[in-house]
């Protein structure tokens, strides 16, 4: 199962299909409750524990990825409390890009609720390695990424304002690494590059998540048959027609089912 507030987890689902075509995958987006980003932790995390009880009353998963910044940051440690079931989390990639930044100038782009959060600030004093780090919260851009796949184009201007704090000069130097903190951002990575005052390098986890899918599912089976994946939707709504040719587009089957 493969896990988001809405369609940002598609990023990371098509890198896990790309890593292991083989096996079967359901995604469950909560877009009754989307975006995550603005909601109180209290009542996110309950809500999140409440989906689970749902799903896994339902269905039986050998893993379960939250493609979700915000939701693994709040609710991680209580979904492995309280469920059996393995969980992989999405955390913000500053180890790799602290490790690779040259200018040693590098800003994480996340929602407003992952950049708060203490846990994002740990991962800077453990792994920042001396590097500068700017904390960018957006309080749109989750949502301007799922208008772009539901084919309400945003516009430039809208974009450029929410990436801008992100590119950072000084004497010292200027931002080269952005982090995407949020895996509805690599929906609008075109976009990012295009807008962009100077080139940077876009860290998106979605490869390195689904490399540790892959490993913790053990060797893929050489004979099995590509598996479509499923899609279901908390408010209970199919894909519209704009969705579907979206969804076709990023490599997923034309149908959605439930």
């Amino acid at each position: 199962m493969v896990f988001d507030s809405g369609l940002g987890g598609l990023t990371v689902l098509r890198e896990i299909v790309r890593a292991r075509p083989d096996v079967a995958i359901r995604y469950v987006a909560d877009d009754t409750f989307f975006p995550y980003g603005g909601r109180d932790e209290t009542i996110l995390v309950e809500r999140v524990l409440s989906v689970f009880e749902d799903q896994l009353a339902r269905h039986r998963f050998d893993l379960v990825v939250i493609a979700c910044n915000t939701a693994s940051t709040v609710a991680l440690p209580r979904l492995r409390a309280r469920f059996s079931v393995p969980f992989v989390g999405t955390v913000p990639a500053i180890k790799p890009a602290c490790q690779t930044s040259e200018s040693r100038q590098v800003s994480v782009l996340g929602t407003e609720a992952t950049v708060q959060r203490e846990y994002t600030r740990t991962l800077i004093r453990d792994y920042g390695q001396g590097c500068t780090v700017t904390l960018v919260g957006s309080p749109r851009l989750a949502v301007l990424a799922e208008a772009e796949l539901n084919g309400d184009r945003p516009q430039d201007a809208e974009i450029a304002a929410e990436i801008a704090p992100c590119f950072v000069e000084s004497d010292a130097g200027r931002t080269d690494t952005i982090v995407l903190a949020c895996t509805h951002y690599p929906l609008l990575l075109d976009r990012f590059a295009a807008l962009a005052p100077w080139p940077v390098n876009w860290l998106d986890p979605a490869p390195a998540i689904a490399r540790r899918v892959s490993d913790l599912l053990g060797p893929s089976r050489a004979d099995a048959s590509p598996m479509r994946p499923s899609f279901e939707f908390t408010s209970g709504r199919t894909p519209s027609p704009t969705l579907q040719t979206a969804l076709v587009a990023l490599g997923f089957a034309e149908q959605a089912s439930v």
